[in-house]
């Protein structure tokens, strides 16, 4: 068998990533023993949290080693089987992405039916963005018929299925946020979203109140920052907010001051609540059913920007963190 490549942590990177914060390395093929499988992986994704990994200290998950291979999901094909109800052929959901060959233990993984769906949809809209967005809205958000719900970096994985969600689930008008016309126009004509905008155009508080005039029950947020400031002024009383994720801290060197509004949670009795998926894991089998419902029905759309070769994986990386993806940015490697 031929070796593959891998993709190292050559460094840690001081505000933004570059290229030389990676290293790409031929390896052998590494053999599974029992209970394991070796899996030749097919397509693997990029997703903004992995930009925290790459930095040392304590945090809700491991860093990244620096000299040793990344790793995040990928969907694979299982060329040897050592473990019992998998065979060579089948294909299945694990950790082990930034690799070409990975040995994964058989209870870490998750056959899937690439008939059912492609093998990225299980890295997108029936994986991990797809069930945070569905636990953001319906546990942490709790999401009603009837409520005006405003989501960030909508055009994103996890946003653009966020206001698709809202809106099958009874919101009476979705709005969203992006960083150019072009994601503007595919989250109103393609996604569904009642009302979105560019947030380069303008002040966000200024641009989500035009949106929204009566205000926002629900905040969905993917950015922190100015987004969530302009979000505290735009709540109505007992408004929710779902804090996911920060990407527009993530980069920074130095920490940057909180919204300056804070005060408002307690004056209309806001709930602020940031969440992690993986304690959410509990939901997967009520979030397939109803999602991949909607999906057979055709009533979820959603988009893939994908990057050919596992070499190119650190420039998708970084293109991810730069906005350049529309809907879930993933890397075929085979």
């Amino acid at each position: 068998m031929s070796n593959g490549l891998e993709i190292r942590l050559a460094s840690r990177p001081k505000g933004w990533p570059t290229l030389e914060n990676f290293d790409i390395v031929e390896v052998e093929t590494p053999q599974p023993s029992e209970g394991q499988l070796l899996v030749r992986n097919l397509v693997m994704s990029v997703d903004p949290y992995m930009r925290g990994r790459m930095n040392a200290g304590r945090s809700y998950v491991p860093p990244y080693e620096v000299g040793q291979a990344m790793y995040g999901g990928a969907v694979g094909e299982v060329v040897t089987a050592n473990a019992e109800g998998f065979e060579p052929g089948d294909v299945v959901l694990h950790n082990l992405g930034w690799r070409d060959y990975a040995v994964v233990d058989a209870k870490h993984t998750t056959k899937v039916d690439p008939q059912a769906a492609p093998p990225g949809a299980y890295l997108h809209v029936l994986g991990m963005p797809g069930l945070t967005a569905y636990v953001g809205l319906v546990d942490v958000a709790e999401q009603q018929e009837g409520d005006v719900v405003f989501v960030s970096g909508a055009a994103g994985a996890v946003g653009s299925l966020a206001g698709q969600i809202a809106k099958l689930r009874g919101a009476s008008r979705v709005i969203g946020s992006a960083g150019s016309a072009e994601k503007v126009r595919y989250l109103i004509e393609e996604v569904g979203y009642d009302a979105a905008f560019n947030y380069h155009d303008g002040p966000v508080v200024e641009q989500l109140k035009d949106a929204a005039p009566e205000g926002i029950d629900v905040y969905f947020d993917n950015v922190g920052g100015e987004h969530l400031e302009a979000a505290i002024y735009a709540l109505n009383d007992f408004g929710r907010v779902a804090e996911c994720g920060m990407i527009s801290q993530y980069n920074n060197a130095t920490p940057q001051p909180g919204p300056n509004n804070m005060s408002m949670l307690v004056s209309k009795r806001l709930k602020l609540e940031g969440f992690i998926v993986t304690d959410r894991a509990h939901r997967k089998d009520q979030f397939i059913a109803e999602v991949g419902g909607w999906l057979r029905e055709g009533r979820i759309n959603y988009r893939e920007t994908v990057v050919e070769g596992l070499r190119n994986a650190p420039e998708a990386f970084l293109g991810l963190l730069r906005g350049e993806n529309t809907g879930k940015m993933l890397v075929k490697i085979a």
